[in-house]
């Protein structure tokens, strides 16, 4: 039985679990969301919002606390200086979980994990794909036609 057990196992031993969590906890404060099953997003939404916690009081023991969890300092740097300021008069409630449905090759469900009031980074790197694809494709109409302008 496993009553009054909080968290879940997802499959690993405590040490892998505890390292799966805290790496995704990193790259989630990096790019701002990650894609990965709904079970892992569950799971680390925790230990996301306590580190957001530890670093919007920002003292000395706090900074060692996030970096128990994120070994990077660079990271926690981004995380005391961009995330603390931002979440400073919310009590709370700092990640977003969206579902996305099945995923094709095994059918375990998939979610997009985010940070709340950071959406205009994904539509920035969005438009920015975007742009980028259409001048690749611009440039390769162009290198097609100089090609069958050689052929003739």
């Amino acid at each position: 039985m496993r009553h009054r057990k909080a968290n879940r196992k997802l499959g690993r031993t405590a040490t892998h679990r505890k390292a799966l969590l805290e790496n995704l906890a990193a790259t989630l404060f990096v790019h701002k969301h990650i894609r990965t099953t709904l079970a892992k997003a569950k799971e680390v939404r925790g230990t996301v919002e306590r580190l957001i916690t530890f670093a919007k009081s920002g003292t000395l023991a706090d900074r060692r606390q996030v970096l128990r969890a994120i070994p990077d300092k660079k990271i926690v740097k981004s995380v005391f200086t961009e995330l603390a300021p931002v979440y400073q008069n919310r009590n709370g409630g700092y990640t977003r979980c969206i579902k996305l449905g099945r995923r094709r090759g095994d059918g375990a469900e998939m979610a997009i994990l985010e940070l709340v009031g950071f959406e205009e980074v994904q539509i920035q790197k969005q438009k920015s794909r975007e742009e980028a694809k259409a001048k690749k494709e611009k440039g390769k109409e162009g290198k097609t036609k100089k090609k069958a302008e050689d052929k003739e």
